[in-house]
């Protein structure tokens, strides 16, 4: 009795039966899941604010982008509204443009 006891422990060694037992619901919860899980891209205003901010300060977007050393893709990508959102580049925007880009709403 004992040693088959102790024979059964080695065979069912390296398995996790917890974790499998559980992968069933897991699996079911995501497929239930509908969530669609975007990031949060530029909004339309704050793209066309940029954009004219800039222009009535007469820079290009590599012009603006060394001003708030960053790379000319970056205004691009915010004024194209693809960037996703970074609070400390709106700040620099901000103070290179010397307009207020948050809390239009």
């Amino acid at each position: 009795m004992f040693v088959s006891d102790t024979l059964n422990e080695k065979n069912n060694a390296g398995t996790n039966k917890a974790a499998s037992s559980s992968t069933s619901l897991n699996t079911k919860r995501l497929d239930e899941d509908t969530e669609n899980l975007t990031h949060e891209k530029v909004p339309t205003e704050l793209k066309k604010a940029i954009m004219q901010a800039r222009m009535d300060k007469k820079l290009t977007q590599s012009q603006l982008a060394q001003a708030i050393n960053e790379k000319p893709q970056v205004i691009q990508e915010y004024e194209s509204g693809k960037a996703i959102p970074n609070q400390q580049i709106i700040g620099k925007l901000e103070r290179a443009l010397g307009t207020k880009l948050r809390g239009k709403k």
